[in-house]
């Protein structure tokens, strides 16, 4: 297997370095930047195979830095790092385009984990394009798009990655469990609501098709219901 190329985006210097020295003991190939301007530049001189980003930043924080990679690049894995806890500061990094955040501080070997779960879950998506239909919208998890009579809507990966689950599995009960152990790594209460919020925004972007609803079956999970 080819060596990943990571770009580390962090401020602290101490621990991007202790990140960088970890990293590349591991076969990991680092590109360093200190602020969101540093890091946008060098992505797209270098375009690593996974960004790992710092969310408070000078110059420019890492909410901003990913969301304008995103506006052309929706594939390559972002894991942000980051102090701040809050519901909506996690909420926000996902609808930003975020694949996965990791709470400081943080042990080096769930990092390597998370690096590699992402790279792989990357690696099989390149692999395998499939579109959905559900009821008049075409779902591309792919690149993460939702089309309704001609007009795109951009998803999050979150978003598209529980889309995904609901339509793998129609007309079925998918687990909260399940979501938020394969999505968000434990399924802790704080992340239920987390799980909540998106499932909200999917059933709005969803609403102009009055026959596609997603209901909540009390204390067990979400089922993708297509009506007549």
């Amino acid at each position: 297997m080819e060596k990943i190329h990571v770009l580390l985006v962090e401020d602290e210097l101490t621990l991007a370095m202790i990140i960088k020295d970890t990293l590349e003991e591991q076969e990991f190939i680092i590109t360093t930047a200190s602020d969101g301007e540093e890091g946008l530049r060098t992505f797209f001189a270098q375009k690593p195979d996974i960004v790992v980003a710092d969310v408070m930043m000078p110059r420019m924080d890492g909410f901003e830095m990913v969301r304008r990679i995103r506006q052309t690049d929706k594939l390559t894995p972002v894991l942000f790092l980051t102090a701040r806890s809050a519901i909506n500061d996690v909420v926000e990094g996902f609808e930003l385009g975020a694949n996965d955040y990791l709470k400081k501080p943080f042990g080096m070997q769930e990092l390597i984990v998370r690096l590699k779960a992402l790279m792989h879950k990357a690696f099989i998506e390149k692999e395998v394009s499939h579109s959905y239909e559900i009821g008049d919208y075409q779902f591309n998890p792919v690149t993460q798009q939702l089309t309704f009579a001609g007009a795109t809507q951009e998803l999050s990966h979150r978003e598209s990655e529980i889309l995904k689950r609901l339509c793998n599995n129609r007309n079925e009960v998918v687990s909260s469990q399940s979501i938020l152990l394969e999505l968000w790594g434990d399924d802790s209460f704080f992340n239920s609501r987390s799980l909540h919020v998106f499932i909200t925004k999917l059933r709005h972007k969803l609403a102009k098709d009055s026959r596609v609803r997603i209901v909540n079956v009390r204390g067990i999970g979400y089922k993708l219901i297509l009506g007549l």
